[in-house]
């Protein structure tokens, strides 16, 4: 495996839809298996959900909350299927995490209006932790429209000694695609992903907890890259509609069409006289 070769499959993996990644994965793979740990762990699949039958909700999987073939819920703490020593969050993490799952659950429900929510925590080996925020809401089809939002938040936190401050260091990825099959516009596909990284130092308090502080940069970094998406896929493409529409209509096109022939007659006419007079 070279460097160029991955970085080769990373770039055409960013211009392929977000909707076809596992198959496009998977087709790349098969080239070149070599890349295949690296390509797995590079790039971000579409998040899958689950059901928690002993809670009732459903949950997002995904590699952080992976042991083997298992999967962990944040809402009943249990593998599926059963693990008996699978990895888990310490006492204090585990109790930060439901914490935390009930928060964004909250923050899904307000800004997405549905969907599914999971935040899974894990210990880091000195003085802090990390976490993933996941995030899934996949339209219903109405009004022949389909589209997807999957956003990953991943943050790693470093305590100080003091435990008085923090510093948060977030990796955000935002995949989306839409889809409308309408009479008048026939059928039309949109999308793409962003991955974009802050960092910054904080206080912790009882006041400003780390779940406060995660939350706002999540969601200061959601809002920057929606509207980043807006910008760069519905603004580009309202653009490009916009050039290739013909506005007026196809008589007054014709008409002017002949105007320019005509004009463009009676001057060489008018060259042609002067040219005999000489």
């Amino acid at each position: 495996m070279t460097d160029q070769q991955m970085d080769c499959a990373l770039d055409l993996m960013r211009r392929l839809p977000p909707q076809e990644i596992e198959k496009n994965l998977s087709d790349l793979i098969d080239l070149v298996p070599s890349l295949c740990e690296d390509l797995l762990s590079s790039v971000d699949q579409p998040l899958k959900i689950a059901r928690d039958h002993e809670v009732g909700k459903d949950y997002l999987l995904c590699d952080y909350n992976r042991d083997g073939d298992s999967y962990r819920s944040p809402w009943s703490n249990t593998y599926s299927p059963t693990l008996e020593d699978g990895s888990m969050p310490s006492e204090r993490l585990r109790k930060l995490e439901i914490d935390a799952n009930n928060a964004f659950d909250q923050y899904r429900e307000m800004y997405f209006e549905g969907g599914v929510s999971s935040v899974y925590l894990w210990d880091l080996e000195i003085n802090g932790f990390a976490g993933a925020i996941l995030i899934k809401k996949a339209g219903d089809g109405s009004k022949k429209i389909k589209g997807c939002w999957d956003s990953i938040h991943v943050v790693e936190v470093q305590e100080k000694s003091s435990g008085r401050n923090a510093h948060y260091k977030l990796t955000s990825t935002v995949m989306l695609w839409l889809q409308t099959n309408k009479t008048g516009s026939g059928t039309m596909n949109l999308g793409g992903s962003l991955t974009r990284q802050v960092e910054q130092d904080a206080n912790v308090s009882e006041a400003s907890p780390h779940i406060a502080n995660i939350g706002r940069m999540v969601e200061d970094m959601e809002n920057k890259i929606r509207n980043t998406l807006n910008e760069i896929y519905f603004g580009k493409t309202k653009d490009i509609v916009n050039g290739l529409r013909v506005v007026e209509p196809h008589t007054a096109s014709k008409n002017i069409q002949i105007f320019k022939q005509d004009l463009q007659n009676v001057l060489q006419q008018r060259q042609a006289n002067r040219a005999t007079d000489n």
